[in-house]
């Protein structure tokens, strides 16, 4: 039996994230895995016959998780091309109007979809949560080069679906991972039936949150853009039951329904009151921020340093070509640190990394550098002019994407 030849890769700065910066530090791997974090010199002690790899003039840092992406819908990239300025709904019926068009599938689609996904890969992305309607995340989740989970989103708020997608999600494979698009656009009992599922498996369970601030007004007395939006297009029967309180919210609704726990992911989650974020970290749940979409669809901006308080660290994610006009989680990071000032770079960095890996579940392989994970190294250009590990996290957390990393083969 061959044993793998154990390696050591050194650079002016290693960032295991869940420990302090490491200066002239080395990442010792085998197999596939991480074997020991420390100083080079600590390391070379250690392993007198390893062969040192160095990467001079830069950091090596965990790979990046993007918790939330729409790959299928790339092809409608010209939606996010100019600046928009109209409401929510207004921009969900320009996306509707462009996919009725274009198709919601077919080769354009797919097309699209691999060169977005090859793209973040590239950037240093190693994981995606997509979401989707189609079949275009479960097609390229084989052939992605790290983890792409597919998860197939679930609409329908009139009860009159409720039979119909009841027996869809009964027919679904046990390997497929399903979830519910928003409150105000799937039936409550489907996504209480969407997060059983998901809890028997032992499965994530996204759910856009409280993106828009309409959905507040919906979910507390029943009316509102988004209220008007869905009687529109025909889909509000009075079936749905409002919380009857000023003061309740997104959160307050999910947590009636019983759809809080460790393995729920409320994504964006922007206009939650801090009664929320307290059962949102009582529960254990999972936070996605979409700085980018935010932006561009000027939905607000979620109350990220309140969210660290109470202990939750927040995965990042880019949404769709349809409603950011990059798709970078270098960018989104750059983004969230010019609108949080407040917050400290090295825990922006930690969502973007650490914060995605926990929130998708993959914690115990990704996310930080650290004995026994994945050897899922970027080489990141640092300048010379960078000497303190304050200064490496601005860089990381504030460059955007001219940041060119490298993967490190391993």
């Amino acid at each position: 039996m061959t044993l793998d030849p154990l390696r050591i890769h050194a650079a002016s700065w290693v960032v295991p994230v869940c420990g302090p910066i490491i200066a002239d530090g080395g990442v010792a791997v085998s197999g596939g895995k991480i074997v020991a974090v420390d100083a080079l010199s600590l390391l070379q002690q250690r392993y007198p016959l390893a062969e040192v790899i160095t990467h001079p003039a830069a950091a090596l840092t965990p790979a990046l998780v993007n918790a939330h992406v729409h790959l299928e819908l790339s092809h409608l990239a010209e939606l996010a091309a100019t600046p928009f300025l109209g409401s929510f709904t207004c921009w969900i019926t320009q996306l509707l109007l462009l996919r009725d068009t274009l198709g919601a599938d077919g080769d354009r689609a797919e097309q699209a979809a691999l060169q977005v996904a090859e793209q973040l890969y590239a950037s240093g992305v190693s994981v995606l949560a997509d979401i989707g309607n189609t079949l275009i995340g479960r097609n390229l989740a084989s052939s992605f080069a790290g983890i792409l989970l597919p998860f197939t989103e679930y609409l329908g708020l009139a009860e009159r679906t409720l039979a119909r997608n009841f027996l869809r999600l009964q027919s679904e494979p046990d390997q497929a991972l399903c979830s519910g698009h928003a409150p105000y656009s799937t039936h409550a009992r489907l996504l209480q039936q969407l997060k059983a599922r998901s809890a028997s498996l032992g499965q994530l369970f996204p759910i856009h949150t409280a993106e828009p601030a309409a959905e507040n007004e919906m979910i507390r007395h029943g009316r509102g853009e988004l209220v008007e939006f869905v009687r529109a297009r025909g889909f509000w029967d009075d079936s749905f039951e409002p919380l009857a309180n000023k003061n309740g919210g997104s959160i307050h609704y999910l947590h009636r329904l019983g759809l809080l726990d460790a393995r729920t992911l409320c994504i964006h989650a922007i206009h939650v009151a801090p009664e929320e974020i307290r059962i949102l970290a009582g529960q254990g749940a999972k936070v996605c921020l979409c700085p980018g979409s935010n932006r561009f669809l000027g939905t607000g901006s979620a109350p990220v340093a309140q969210y660290l308080e109470h202990g939750i660290l927040p995965a990042l994610g880019t949404d769709s070509l349809a409603s950011n006009p990059e798709l970078s989680i270098w960018r989104e990071m750059q983004l969230l640190a010019t609108e949080h000032t407040e917050v400290d770079p090295a825990l922006i960095f930690a969502m973007a990394t650490r914060g995605g890996a926990e929130a998708l579940g993959l914690g115990d392989r990704l996310g930080t550098l650290a004995p026994g994970k994945d050897a899922d190294l970027l080489r990141v250009p640092v300048p010379v002019h960078k000497t303190t590990a304050t200064q490496v996290y601005n860089h990381l957390a504030t460059t955007g994407s001219a940041l060119v990393p490298l993967r490190i083969r391993v």
